[in-house]
């Protein structure tokens, strides 16, 4: 095992969620009101629903599919699925949702990009912000296609050893567990431990304040008859 390969995906997931958390913390404390999502549609609401529904459905499927998928150990899912079955079944589903994200994503970028107004009042890391989850989403359509080579779920079986042994605190093996894997599963996993470490410094910190409250919200009167 390299030093670079410890250093990547041993040690760099620590440092990610650290600094993810405690300059989220800082942040929140400090300045509350830069907490959101920063939302353009005010500015042009032509297509952005559309754009917005696939992007955000998509995203929050494949999300849900890697936090089981990784998580979930090998001794628990073998009771009622194989490792085999459960790679089929990850690469319909995040083909599937990982390209409704991808048409959404697609579509939000141009909107950013070619609308004058949404344009000018974008930020560069609004910018960075899509393109990162543009060349993460490639990539992780990417795995699918390299997956058809071994669909004996074995690499599956590695990555959600890679996952749980980060989860469990044991660097040494998690770094183990990665280290021969394809190399477009280990930029998947970089891009997305670095986008984890960029939250608190963009508005992707909205994505760790889901209000929960807000389906059983009472409706705000703007103005009474």
């Amino acid at each position: 095992m390299s030093n670079i390969n410890l250093l990547l995906f041993g040690i760099y997931p620590y440092i990610a969620i650290f600094i993810c958390l405690v300059a989220s913390w800082i942040r929140f404390d400090r300045e509350p009101y830069t907490w959101k999502a920063d939302s353009s549609q005010m500015l042009r609401k032509q297509g952005f629903r559309v754009a917005s529904n696939l992007f955000h459905v998509g995203v929050i499927f494949i999300l849900l599919g890697h936090f089981v998928g990784l998580l979930m150990p090998e001794s628990i899912y073998h009771h009622f699925i194989s490792s085999a079955d459960k790679q089929m079944l990850a690469m319909v589903s995040g083909g599937f949702f990982g390209v409704l994200c991808l048409i959404g994503l697609i579509m939000l970028i141009k909107r950013r990009l070619a609308d004058d107004r949404v344009s000018a009042s974008s930020k560069t890391s609004d910018i960075v912000v899509l393109l990162m989850l543009l060349i993460q989403l490639i990539l992780g359509l990417l795995t699918i296609v390299v997956s058809m080579d071994h669909l004996d779920g074995s690499v599956m079986v590695l990555l959600g050893n890679w996952a749980q042994s980060i989860v469990t605190f044991q660097p040494l093996e998690a770094a183990a567990s990665i280290g021969s894997v394809h190399i477009i599963y280990k930029l998947h996993v970089f891009v997305g431990l670095s986008m984890i470490l960029m939250i608190p410094f963009t508005r992707l910190v909205h994505v760790i304040s889901a209000p929960i409250w807000y389906f059983g919200r009472k409706y705000q009167v703007v103005r009474e008859r």
